[in-house]
């Protein structure tokens, strides 16, 4: 029998096992390191187990538009939805589509439930209209002037021009006495909704009579327009202290025509007749509030497309003609009023501000709506959830002792079982865990992944699956030993078959959460996204921790020899005698024991 060459390894050969344990402690230290350095010693935790809010929210489909709901325009909506998150300071929001017309924000604890809502789910389009009157949020009385100005309006003015500004607590005064005051409003709103080149009838002597009685209704009072007529009847008996009507009030309502509206003044509700929209919320480029360094008061600073500055400049051009309060024009976000800053000169350059009595709080929220208020399709909330973080921490505790309990078995099995090679299983679950929960952390600053509920399932499955590997390696190395070979030899030999083994069983696991992770979302995906990585740690840690440890264990007598505690006892595994081969010497026969691999 030939002898085989010098300097030749065999196939499975030992080669260096100290260079593979040095390669997996220097990748586990520099984790763990980058853990400290920055800051993050813990996973991001998911809304389910931190607490927080999940607003889901539907698009909803718009009458000669059928295809506008498209993956285009729900990305696009995304994007803006998640600025506007941002925009509030929480940048561990989630914000992701869910099947082809919903899309899910989750904001984890610290933020309050009302004004996420407020943020997050108004998302209707965003408009600038001019304002034909004004009064306060209650049914109008017989003889009321609802054209007055409320105090404090706020005023704009070209950014940075200097500009006189309207101080805080200033009223205007109404534009009608209330003896005249539904007849006047009644042609104002006429005058305003008439087509250009129409004539504007003037107001008859009986008109004139009937303006003179105090107890006239604004509905029952002749118009010169039946339009006019109408919406000034809808304004008079609009409650906007009732949250079914505020929320109805502008239904319907397109943009080229005029609507009635309400909004909030500090603690007080108020309502308005507007006109056709005059620019798009987006034509607005961007907005921010900020301090005016001049004044010391925090302001809203905008800036338009060069379109949308174009359309600005007629319209507080014409605005500013006139008187108050048709010199305002209203921001109106998701039906409802959030501004209505008065004019007192046309804005061209594409650039305005808005001032007076703003806090810090109400300035960045109207920068941030006006900055991302514009979508390209309306939505209606679907739900809206709160988790405590109470509950998330007692799911969070389900979920440890789960696992713990899960290990637990899985090492009981393993030292019944396997009795020393437990040893080698359980100090790489450990090495697979501290790469793991070091990743994770670092995820979570990295690319702003939380670990949820599902991701600990995927977790505990993943204690299984490691496990399951070694299994695997351990008795293929049995295998070799009940055929009659010594330890060493059968640590190599077994290896490139195990090998095969957990590569395609990891693949499949693998491919499963990769397919798993496209083509579901929210909390699903977070399962897939740890099954995946623990699957690829499975690999790691088998070929740069366990196959080496266990090659370098071979060498020692404790496992070579067989001991019975080993878990490799040759008369447990019931091995065959070793292979013999015979030699003549003389007339006699000498037998010696010869092993597999020498032979």
């Amino acid at each position: 029998m030939a002898a085989p060459k010098k300097g030749r390894r065999p196939t499975g050969a030992q080669g260096r096992p100290g260079r593979a344990l040095a390669i997996i402690l220097i990748a586990m230290v520099a984790l763990t390191a980058g853990m400290f350095l920055t800051k993050q010693t813990t996973p991001r935790l998911g809304i389910d187990l931190a607490g927080g809010t999940s607003i889901t929210l539907k698009a909803k489909s718009e009458p000669g538009k059928p295809d506008a709901i498209n993956p285009t325009n729900m990305n696009t909506a995304v994007g803006i939805i998640e600025r506007r998150v941002n925009g509030l300071g929480v940048t561990e929001a989630e914000v992701q589509t869910q099947g082809k017309d919903h899309i899910i924000v989750n904001i984890p604890k610290g933020m309050n439930e009302q004004q996420a809502r407020e943020q997050v789910g108004t998302t209707a389009q965003l408009y600038f209209r001019p304002v034909l009157a004004f009064t306060s949020g209650e049914p109008a009385a017989p003889n009321a002037s609802p054209s007055g100005s409320p105090s404090g309006t706020p005023s704009a003015s070209p950014s940075g021009s200097g500009a006189p500004k309207a101080q805080d607590g200033k009223k205007a005064s109404p534009s009608a006495t209330p003896s005249s005051s539904a007849t006047s409003q009644g042609r104002a709103l006429s005058e305003a909704l008439k087509a250009p080149g129409s004539p504007t009838p003037s107001p008859s002597a009986s008109e004139s009579k009937k303006a003179d009685d105090s107890k006239a209704t604004p509905s029952a009072t002749p118009s010169p327009d039946a339009a006019a007529s109408a919406l000034q009847a809808k304004f008079a008996a609009l409650d906007c202290t009732d949250e079914k009507q505020r929320a109805t009030a502008a239904q319907g309502v397109k943009p080229e025509e005029p609507m009635v509206a309400c909004g909030q003044r500090g603690d007080t509700w108020g309502k308005w007749v507007l006109g056709p929209a005059a620019v798009n919320g987006q034509d607005v480029d961007d907005a921010k509030g900020q301090i005016d360094q001049q004044s010391g008061q925090w302001i809203v600073t905008m800036q338009f497309s060069d379109k949308g500055a174009d359309k600005f400049a007629k319209i507080t051009g014409d605005l500013a003609a006139k008187q108050s309060p048709q010199n305002q024009f209203a921001i109106v976000l998701d039906g409802q009023v959030i501004s209505d800053p008065s004019v007192s000169q046309a804005l061209t350059g594409g650039n305005a501000q808005i001032s007076g009595g703003f806090t810090q709080q109400s300035a960045q929220d109207l920068g941030n709506m006006l900055s991302y208020g514009a979508l390209p399709l309306s939505f209606q909330e679907d739900s809206v959830t709160t988790v405590t973080a109470a509950l998330g921490g007692e799911q969070l505790k389900a979920g440890l002792i789960a696992g713990a309990i899960g290990l637990l078995l899985v090492v009981i099995y393993l030292l019944v079982y396997y009795r020393g090679l437990a040893f080698i299983a359980i100090v790489s679950l450990l090495v697979s865990a501290i790469l793991t929960y070091t990743i994770m952390a670092l995820l979570g600053k990295g690319i702003g992944f939380a670990l949820n509920l599902p991701a600990v399932c995927g977790a505990i499955v993943a204690i299984g699956i490691t496990a399951d590997s070694f299994i695997v390696y351990f008795e293929r190395i049995r295998d070799e030993i009940r055929e009659g070979r010594t330890l060493r030899p059968a640590v190599e030999r077994a290896w490139p078959r195990a090998r095969r083994t957990i590569l395609v069983s990891d693949f499949v696991s693998f491919l499963a959460a990769a397919v798993l992770f496209i083509v579901t979302v929210g909390k699903v995906q977070g399962f897939a996204f740890t099954l995946g990585l623990t699957t690829l740690l499975d690999v790691v840690v088998v070929f740069l921790f366990t196959k080496p440890v266990m090659t370098l264990l071979a060498r020692t007598k404790f496992f070579s020899s067989g001991h019975p505690w080993s878990g490799l006892d040759p008369k447990r595994l019931g091995a065959k005698p070793p292979l013999r081969r015979s030699r003549r010497t003389g007339s006699g026969t000498v037998s010696a024991p010869v092993d597999a691999k020498e032979a």
